[in-house]
């Protein structure tokens, strides 16, 4: 779960549609991800998916995990497996779901972002 845009943010696809129906007041439908505005919806949120065998991570410095591709190089298989995506003039940049996606995105031609970036 990562710190960003001044709320909590996870992307996860829930095999037991209880948990997502649990969750589902914080769900955003556009952007495909769970967003917690506060501390207190955050660590509700995170009791539930403790509770239901689930360990999470919160990550509030996101370098490691902000990925780059070329503005308009083919982007779609990096997008699925991103948290969120800013532009630049020259860059897509995705805040990656976790080590193992940003590892995928990189056998993808993505680069690591060196800089702090706020999504």
């Amino acid at each position: 779960m990562f710190k960003a845009g001044g709320r909590w943010i996870f992307k996860h696809f829930f095999d037991d549609q209880e948990i997502f129906r649990e969750l589902a007041d914080y769900y955003n439908k556009d952007l495909y991800r769970f967003e917690f505005k506060t501390v207190g919806e955050r660590n509700k949120a995170l009791k539930l998916l403790d509770l239901r065998g689930f360990e999470v991570d919160l990550v509030q410095d996101l370098r490691g995990y902000a990925v780059k591709l070329p503005k308009y190089s083919r982007y779609a298989p990096v997008l699925k497996n991103s948290v969120a995506m800013i532009e630049t003039p020259e860059w897509r940049i995705f805040l990656m779901k976790d080590r193992a996606a940003v590892e995928e995105a990189q056998r993808l031609g993505a680069k690591i972002v060196e800089v702090d970036v706020k999504f």
